[in-house]
């Protein structure tokens, strides 16, 4: 039996966030463009989601070339539920990063650094990629990688 449904794209991840604007602000440095913002709530977004009495602030950002979106969600009820440590490590079980191809790394990480953000660390692959890792607001990890010119 042969299914006619395909996967098409990945459209976004979520983070929850307990400071809104920080994140949104660290994704705005970082390149990305707000494309919106918007309070959900009542019983069809707690059903999909399996959450009684939601109240919660969405804001979608989304890579220049519109590939990748990322969406923040500020939960105001049901209260949010910290797991685990802000500053867990790399080796944390669950989803940890999310990388982006950049055009400078140089550039980026000290743009991001001057915001206040935390370069885990840095290396070079070979002779054909440069990566560094960058630790935002709330733990939020990311990932940056330059290919390198061949």
């Amino acid at each position: 039996m042969t299914s006619k449904s395909k996967l098409l794209r990945m459209d976004n991840i979520l983070i929850v966030v307990e400071d809104l604007e920080a994140a949104k602000a660290f994704f705005t440095v970082l390149g990305m463009e707000l494309e919106g913002e918007a309070t959900v709530e009542g019983p069809l977004v707690g059903s999909l989601i399996g959450l009684k009495d939601v109240r919660a602030t969405l804001v979608m950002m989304r890579s220049p070339d519109g590939n990748v979106g990322i969406e923040l969600d500020k939960f105001h009820t049901p209260d949010p539920i910290r797991f685990g440590p802000v500053d867990a490590p790399v080796n944390t079980l669950g989803y940890r990063r999310v990388m982006f191809a950049v055009n400078d790394i140089d550039e980026l990480v000290a743009r991001l650094r001057a915001h206040g953000d935390e370069l885990i660390g840095e290396m070079q692959y070979g002779d054909t990629n440069r990566l560094a890792y960058i630790r935002g607001p709330e733990g939020i990890i990311v990932g940056l990688s330059e290919q390198l010119k061949q």
